[in-house]
């Protein structure tokens, strides 16, 4: 019978998996804030630093809030404050947000790359628990940071992806931010969150898969 929790679910089905979700979700969701704050110091605003936000504490980033939800449901969110008016540039706030994304990206990349490394060198040997778990580690996160790449470069607040396409076009980012759109883009948020999701997950997913079989042929 199921327990009705997210993580004694995932642990019976598989303590690597239980334990890379953890691990990778709070490791990813604090590089991903602090990319945005060592994008927002290069191009002129210390607020990440003036508000000692540039720091690994998973708390300053994802606050109690996320956390406690992080235990119930096994999702969480994270927050970095920036100042726009103190940045540089005409499309600094787009590169702001889009560091966020891109770390995701690398993550994921650099996690394909160790996992097909792994399995091309060692092959996938079932009776060898090191050999699966750590499989599982590199699998686990490099899937769960293609999905925050790709979830966080909607097009919709309060993600990452409506403040790039607002920097590029303010007419739009003027249009999503107003009092007659609200009701419209809560709506398209919360289908996205409850509907869409699932798919960008089974996505994320089966890149990580390929990504990890594919370095695994060509390293094998």
């Amino acid at each position: 019978m199921s327990s009705g929790w997210w993580f004694a679910e995932f642990w019976a089905s598989d303590p690597s998996i239980a334990v890379s979700w953890v691990v990778w979700v709070i490791v990813s969701v604090v590089l991903h804030e602090l990319a945005h704050g060592w994008a927002a110091i290069r191009l002129g605003d210390r607020t990440p630093i003036e508000m000692g936000r540039m720091t690994v504490n998973p708390l300053v980033h994802m606050g109690r809030t996320s956390l406690i939800v992080f235990a119930i449901i096994g999702i969480a969110w994270g927050a970095m404050p920036v100042n726009p008016s103190r940045l540089r540039g005409r499309y600094a706030d787009a590169l702001v947000s889009a560091a966020g994304p891109a770390m995701n990206l690398a993550l994921a990349l650099l996690l394909m790359l160790a996992g097909g490394v792994w399995l091309g060198r060692n092959g996938f040997q079932t009776a060898d628990p090191l050999n699966t778990n750590l499989l599982t580690y590199f699998w686990v996160g490099a899937s769960l940071n293609v999905f925050l790449m790709l979830f966080n470069l909607l097009p919709i607040p309060p993600f990452d992806g409506s403040r790039i396409l607002g920097s590029v076009s303010p007419a739009l980012g003027r249009l999503m931010h107003s009092e007659q759109a609200r009701m419209g883009v809560f709506v398209l948020f919360a289908v996205m969150f409850f509907w869409g999701a699932q798919y960008i997950f089974q996505a994320a997913f089966t890149a990580g898969s390929f990504g990890i079989g594919i370095i695994a042929l060509i390293v094998g």
